[in-house]
């Protein structure tokens, strides 16, 4: 099968998983992630982001991940191997924003689809339906569409028409809803930010409304980049985000809902369970798992690994458990 893309960017993770290059990695990624190849910036201006188009950032990074760049087929070849040997359960496409890119995300799906069977998520900006209904006819298996803001004025300012962007609010929800259409329920998702200036109550509010949609919201902590615009805004709060965490856990598998919360000034400070139960979850360790896509660990994405760890790739240590217990906040 001949592609129309010719190069593809891999995490540098990814790349060491799939063979494609050597280095010595701490956590291995257990979803294969490719980024649409691009010679210059995204067209869109997030705040946050190494490839907006306004960012003097390296145009080989993504959050804090370089991303080298391979030559499709031999990515594709590796993606076969490394599927069929368990080594990766999923492939993750995300693109940036670009005349054409439509065109490259479906080329690279062909490609993958028509050598193995592996799950493939697509991580991209609003499309239409009948956009979207093509990802699905030609092998996606999930879509994730990032509003990243919870707040309307925060999307406006951060990726919005504030920032000099071309996205919508509104136009991201018809996007998110065209989705869900085409997909179903629990199989598409968003990516939520935190730390970019909104209170608890109100990203676990948004966490709700996600999940009474029918959108699993994964949830990462904002992390600086320099050369972006928000290179010295600051990440958040280790133990604010534990607490997003945990009501995060609690509410996408059902266990509680926001309103079962109590807060104080935008602060989360009863989860509505009692103390054994939440006890019992923390020790439990998966609230602060990686959340997003199935087989989706993201190693280091929003923190550098000599910590403070915001989402694990693997199981956290005692140790770890021991730290997040001071963190959390609330005394148990």
């Amino acid at each position: 099968m001949s592609s129309r893309v010719e190069w593809v960017r891999v995490s540098l993770g990814t790349a060491v998983v799939l063979g494609l290059t050597k280095s010595i990695i701490d956590a291995e990624p257990t979803t294969a992630y490719l980024l649409t190849y691009f010679d210059g910036h995204c067209t869109a201006n997030c705040a946050f982001c190494p490839q907006a188009k306004s960012s003097s950032s390296r145009t080989d990074m993504l959050s804090r991940v370089v991303w080298p760049a391979f030559r499709v087929k031999d990515v594709v070849t590796s993606i076969k191997w490394a599927y069929e040997g368990g080594k990766i359960g999923r492939v993750c496409i995300q693109a940036l924003n670009y005349p054409g890119v439509q065109d490259d995300i479906l080329s690279l799906v062909r490609e993958i689809r028509g050598e193995c069977h592996v799950p493939i998520s697509v991580s991209c900006q609003p499309l239409d339906l009948k956009g979207i209904r093509m990802l699905a006819e030609a092998g996606v298996d999930r879509v994730s569409i990032a509003l990243d803001a919870v707040r309307e004025d925060i999307f406006y300012a951060v990726k919005g028409e504030g920032a000099g962007g071309p996205y919508r609010w509104s136009q991201h929800f018809d996007a998110l809803r065209a989705a869900l259409k085409i997909f179903g329920k629990g199989r598409v998702t968003t990516h939520l930010i935190a730390g970019l200036g909104e209170s608890e109550e109100e990203f676990i509010q948004m966490i709700q409304k996600c999940h009474d949609m029918g959108i699993f919201p994964a949830v990462f902590a904002f992390t600086p980049i320099p050369g972006t615009r928000m290179s010295n805004h600051p990440r958040p709060p280790i133990d604010s985000y534990r607490r997003i965490q945990v009501a995060h856990y609690l509410i996408t598998r059902g266990l509680r809902r926001y309103e079962n919360m109590r807060f104080i000034h935008g602060r989360l400070i009863d989860f509505g369970i009692t103390p054994d139960d939440l006890k019992r979850i923390i020790l439990s360790g998966e609230p602060f798992l990686t959340s997003g896509c199935p087989d989706c660990n993201r190693p280091y994405y929003n923190e550098e690994p000599r910590g403070p760890i915001y989402n694990f790739p693997r199981k956290p240590a005692q140790k770890d458990i021991e730290e997040i217990l001071v963190q959390i906040g609330i005394k148990l």
